[in-house]
């Protein structure tokens, strides 16, 4: 059987060492006579999973000791909702970057509960760059500061934190679902970072939080409980019922980006793959990358072609190639390659084989 190699933009592609051992133990999970979907959440078993899994993660990323780390599920979308609900303490409005489709979910649901300052948008360039910080205008009085740090349906990402000032303790918030743990991070610059896990993480229907300490405690009085971080930091995420199986993949995961060397090495091969593909589309008018060079993504990688009316017979021949799901979101049409951790050099290096014969082809 041929390689298939999947582009989705999520769920995404995972690594295959880690569906081997989940199929592995799917049974039987290390002489249990259970299956992780069938444990009890607070029995030994799923504990050791669970206490291993955030221990992974704070060794891969380094995470302090005065943040917690939250496995909840509802989706990141959930949090638009719980980051105004905990972070307004006693404040009625919030700064927000709006960089693209995301970005504006998130001020959408935020404007229910607080006035949004909307500090700086890309929107007059179609959403195709980075704000420079240096046009921002944040608000004083701002309870929080929030960003997205990836736009994945339009390919532009932050390849810089924001400087915060360091007298006004507002707390710099960011919506990582796209490209965490694609790069090493300094958690330290953030009151608070969330993301689905279905790009980098493991399967949909978990989502991590990491929030420092002194945030907790401030949720708003008709806060459900369920929504609080409090209430979950209080019981180690297991106040209800938590995603188990996706936690289980998602230690898994992490499990096998410590062998691949850790964030360093992991972030040389994301820019490797990505440069593979924009030197392709930089090299020749047949495709064409719309975002601005320096904000360009290294996880989400859109490109139309010249001739639109191609577009049905690129996607079918890349299919019969093992190409999957390039198809770009129905919102901008045209294609997208979602390059996550787990898609391998290999899989784009026959993309960009394949993009090259196509275009030939086609001159």
């Amino acid at each position: 059987m041929k390689p298939i190699y999947n582009f989705s933009a999520g769920p995404a592609v995972l690594p295959q060492e880690v569906l081997q051992q989940a199929r592995d133990e799917m049974l039987d999970w290390h002489g249990s006579g259970m299956s992780v979907m069938e444990m009890s959440h607070r029995g030994k078993e799923f504990m050791s999973i669970a206490e291993k899994t955030e221990s992974d993660l704070r060794e891969l990323v380094g995470i302090p000791k005065n943040y917690r780390v939250l496995f909840l599920q509802g989706g990141a979308s959930s949090q638009f909702a719980m980051v105004p609900m905990n972070l307004l303490r006693g404040k009625t409005q919030a700064d927000y970057i709006h960089t693209g489709q995301w970005s504006a979910k998130a001020i959408e649901e935020a404007s229910r509960y607080c006035t949004v300052n909307v500090a700086a948008s890309s929107e007059s360039d179609r959403f195709t760059s980075v704000p420079p910080q240096h046009q921002w205008r944040l608000d004083p009085q701002a309870a929080y500061v929030h960003y997205t740090t990836n736009e994945t349906i339009g390919g532009v990402e932050f390849h810089w934190i924001p400087e915060m000032d360091p007298d006004s303790a507002i707390p710099l918030v960011a919506d990582m679902s796209s490209n965490i743990l694609s790069r090493p991070m300094d958690v330290t610059r953030f009151g608070l970072i969330y993301a689905g896990a279905q790009k980098n993480l493991g399967p949909a229907g978990l989502t991590l939080v990491i929030v420092r300490e002194d945030l907790l405690g401030n949720a708003l009085p008709f806060t459900p409980t369920l929504f609080d971080y409090r209430i979950h930091a209080q019981n180690d995420s297991m106040y209800n019922t938590p995603p188990t199986y996706a936690m289980y993949i998602t230690g898994l995961v992490f499990e096998w980006l410590k062998r691949q060397g850790g964030l360093v090495a992991v972030e040389k091969n994301n820019v490797a793959k990505a440069q593979i593909l924009y030197d392709l589309l930089d090299k020749t008018d047949f495709y064409h990358c719309p975002v601005a060079r320096q904000d360009r993504s290294r996880m989400n990688v859109p490109f139309t072609l010249r001739n639109p009316q191609l577009d049905d017979a690129f996607l079918k021949q890349a299919q019969v190639s093992g190409l999957m799901q390039l198809k770009g979101h129905r919102s901008v049409g045209g294609m997208r390659a979602s390059i996550y951790n787990a898609m391998p050099l290999e899989g784009v290096a026959k993309l960009a084989a394949f993009m090259e014969e196509f275009a030939s082809q086609h001159a």
